[in-house]
């Protein structure tokens, strides 16, 4: 379950608990949507723990080779041919 199911999780619940008048025999529906809210904000908080976990930095494994400077001849022999 990704970010947008916690979140309507979360608005699922605060609707049957705070906006809704609707008696069901057998099932309270504000105890309903507490438990979707409750629900819904340990999924974010799992989901935001896992995120951070994978947004760590990693060093490049490739080593960085540097070259030489090249003296460069304004002759034109700047390969070293015709020294």
């Amino acid at each position: 379950m990704g970010l947008g199911g916690c979140i309507i999780l979360i608005a699922v619940g605060a609707i049957l608990t705070f906006a809704t008048d609707w008696h069901v025999q057998g099932v309270n529906l504000t105890v309903v949507g507490l438990i979707l809210m409750a629900v819904g904000l340990i999924g974010v908080a799992t989901f935001s723990g896992i995120a951070r976990r994978r947004r760590v930095v990693v060093p490049p494994t490739t080593p960085v080779v540097e070259e030489e400077p090249r003296h460069h001849r304004a002759d034109g022999y700047s390969d070293g041919y015709g020294v």
